[in-house]
C-alpha cells in the first residue's frame, strides 16, 4: 500500500462495510476522522519472545497497510520503559480495532448534548469520534499515561476537537466535569470502581470491557439506578487490555508448580475440547471460579495433544491441576493444594451444560452500592443461576 491517506481510509471503509462493521450512525463521524492521524510513526508488531518496533519512516508501506485494515495495533510495550528500544516484552496500549470501537459507540447510545466521560483515551481516536458528533464540550477523556496523554491531546488539537484529556487514573472517574450521561472504557476491569457509579447520572449508561483471571473478552452494559444500583446485560465480546491497577499476575508454571508437589491423580470423560477455548463456556466458568487461570499447551508433534493447566493466582495461592488431551475418551487428571481446582471447573462447566449452554449475552451484573458484584442469567430476578459474588 502506498503512502495515500485517502486509499488507506478507503480501504478500511470498505472493509468493515463488507463485514457489516459499519453503524450508519456513526458513518459520518467515522468519514471525518482519519485513523492515520492518530497513529503514531512507531508501532509494534509480534515477534518472537515479543514484539518488534515497526517504524512507519522505515516500513511505511507495512505502516499504511496496518492502519488501513480493520485490526488493533500496538502502540505502547512495557508501560513505554522497554529495556530494548527496538524490542518488548509486553504490549501496553493499541490503537483499538476500529470495528469494535464502533460497536461499542453504538451500544452507548450517545447523541448531541450527551456528556460522556472515556476511560483510556490511548491515542485519542475515540475520544476525537466522540466530539465530532457530541461536541469537545461534551467529551472528558482520562488516561494514566502522561506520554500517551500528551500525543492524544496533540493529536486532538490537530484535528480541531480540543477535548480535555486529564492524566490521571481512570478507576477514580473524574469528578469536576461529573455528572455523566455516558462512561465508556477503553480497558478492561475485573471490579466496576464505585467512583464510575457514583459519577453517572441516574439512567445513565456505563460501558466497560470485563474479565477476570479465567476470561477476558466480555463486554458489560450497565444502567444506573436511583438507589445507586448499577446493573445491566453483557452485550458481546471485547477483547482489551487490562486497566493498569486490574492487571491480573498469572506469572509462569514455574511460579505455581514445584518439585515435590505430590498431586491426588483421577480421570474425567468430559470433552476438553468443548470445555476451554470457547468465548461462551469459558466466560461461564470463569465467573463461577473467582482467581483461577487457565493456560493450554499443544504437543509440538503436531498430534493434536495437549495439557491444560489451571492455577490458582490469588495471592498465596497454592493450587494447581493439569489435564491431558491424548486423543482418547477418557483423560489424566493431576490436582494438588487446598483448593480442587478441576472439580470447580469441572462443576461450572456441568452447570453451563444444564443451562443449555447459555452465551455471553444472557448473562447479565449487578453492582451493590456495598461493593458486591453478582453476575446472573437472563434477569436479575431469576432464580435459575444462582447469582456469583466476589
Amino acid at each position: 500500500m502506498t503512502a495515500d491517506p485517502a486509499l488507506s481510509a478507503r480501504d478500511l471503509e470498505a472493509e468493515l462495510e463488507s463485514a457489516g462493521a459499519l453503524p450508519a450512525a456513526w458513518l459520518d463521524e467515522f468519514r471525518a476522522t482519519p485513523r492515520h492521524l492518530f497513529i503514531p510513526d512507531d508501532v509494534w508488531t509480534e515477534a518472537p519472545g515479543g514484539w518488534r518496533r515497526l517504524s512507519r519512516r522505515t516500513e511505511p508501506d507495512v505502516w499504511w497497510e496496518m492502519v488501513g485494515r480493520d485490526g488493533y495495533i500496538v502502540t505502547q510495550v512495557d508501560d513505554g520503559r522497554p529495556a530494548d528500544p527496538d524490542h518488548g516484552e509486553y504490549s501496553t496500549s493499541s490503537a483499538s480495532q476500529p470495528s469494535l470501537v464502533l460497536r461499542m459507540l453504538d451500544e452507548l447510545h450517545a447523541e448531541p448534548g450527551t456528556r460522556v466521560l472515556e476511560i483510556g483515551t490511548g491515542t485519542g481516536y475515540n475520544a476525537a469520534l466522540l466530539a465530532a458528533r457530541l461536541g469537545p464540550d461534551n467529551v472528558t477523556t482520562v488516561e494514566v499515561d502522561p506520554r500517551l496523554a500528551e500525543r492524544a491531546r496533540q493529536a486532538l488539537a490537530r484535528v480541531g476537537r480540543p477535548v480535555p484529556v486529564i492524566t490521571a487514573d481512570g478507576a477514580a472517574g473524574h469528578p469536576p466535569h461529573a455528572p455523566y450521561d455516558r462512561i465508556i472504557a477503553t480497558a478492561s476491569v475485573q471490579r466496576v470502581p464505585a467512583a464510575w457509579i457514583e459519577q453517572t447520572r441516574p439512567g445513565g449508561i456505563i460501558l466497560t470491557p470485563w474479565g477476570n483471571a479465567y476470561h477476558n473478552d466480555a463486554l458489560l452494559r450497565l444502567t444506573v439506578h436511583e438507589d445507586g444500583i448499577a446493573s445491566g446485560p453483557f452485550a458481546g465480546r471485547a477483547p482489551f487490555m487490562w486497566m493498569r491497577d486490574a492487571r491480573v499476575q498469572l506469572g509462569t508454571l514455574s511460579d505455581h508448580v514445584h518439585d515435590g508437589d505430590a498431586p491426588d491423580v483421577s480421570t474425567t470423560d468430559l470433552d476438553l475440547c468443548d470445555m476451554f477455548g470457547r468465548p461462551d463456556v469459558d466466560f461461564a466458568i470463569g465467573v463461577q471460579v473467582p482467581g483461577v487461570s487457565w493456560h493450554r499447551f499443544d504437543a509440538e508433534d503436531g498430534s493434536g495433544e495437549f495439557t491444560v493447566w489451571l492455577i490458582d493466582v490469588e495471592p498465596g495461592g497454592r493450587s494447581w491441576a493439569s489435564v491431558d488431551f491424548e486423543g482418547n475418551a477418557v483423560h489424566r487428571v493431576e490436582q494438588y493444594g487446598p483448593r480442587r481446582l478441576w472439580d470447580e471447573v469441572a462443576a461450572a462447566y456441568r452447570t453451563w451444560l444444564g443451562h443449555g449452554r447459555p452465551g455471553v449475552t444472557r448473562f447479565g451484573m449487578t453492582v451493590l452500592p456495598d461493593g458486591r458484584h453478582q453476575v446472573w442469567l437472563d434477569a436479575p430476578s431469576m432464580s435459575s443461576w444462582a447469582p456469583v459474588r466476589y
